[in-house]
């Protein structure tokens, strides 16, 4: 194995084991979502690129199912839709593309789940911005300092990391970990509120 490998490897184990001063806050956005569905809310999630892959691989658990059988859960990813994506980026403007669905979709009580490795994509901050007005709980994913959207949502969870495959890395792993306590929390019977 290479050298380069060995410390890709390396690198991404450190922020892993960095990962471990995190955990109280993945838990609190974990119960976040719980008592969101409990009460009937819906979870949104965007993000470009990577994140908006990993906003959709987030909702694609909650809708299908992450590890145990359970009713399918209302999330969407505000990525997926070709047609408002293209409609909103020509008629208005990009920076507008999560903030114009959120408008039109967000209601309180619900969650909204921003996903930006350099936390300061304009359109995820003001997607962020726009579910605040809505009344919805806000998370952003992110790392290193966190950027210009940590201060804007209700809970961020940042990465320790500057280097955008590992803050990935990192992004997937809060999420399958917030899915496994989502997972606890319908085994446990509350899933129909």
């Amino acid at each position: 194995m290479s050298e380069q490998l060995r410390s890709y490897l390396a690198e991404h184990l450190s922020v892993a084991l960095q990962m471990e001063s995190l955990l109280p806050q993945v838990e609190d956005v974990a119960q976040v979502i719980c008592r969101a569905l409990e009460q009937g809310g819906r979870i949104y999630a965007f993000g470009n690129g990577g994140s908006a892959a990993d906003a959709q691989h987030f909702t694609a658990e909650l809708v299908g199912r992450y590890r145990r059988e359970r009713r399918p859960l209302p999330a969407v990813a505000l990525t997926t839709d070709p047609s408002a994506v293209t409609c909103i980026g020509n008629d208005y403007d990009f920076a507008d593309l999560f903030a114009r669905q959120v408008e039109g979709l967000v209601r309180p009580g619900d969650v909204v789940v921003g996903i930006t490795t350099s936390g300061n994509s304009e359109n995820v901050l003001r997607g962020l911005e726009a579910a605040r007005r809505q009344g919805a709980v806000t998370v952003a994913l992110t790392g290193g300092s966190g950027g210009r959207v940590a201060p804007v949502a209700d809970h961020a969870l940042v990465v320790p990391s500057g280097t955008t495959a590992r803050i990935q890395e990192m992004h997937i792993l809060m999420i399958h970990m917030i899915c496994e306590r989502i997972d606890d929390w319908a085994l446990a019977g509350r899933q129909d509120g």
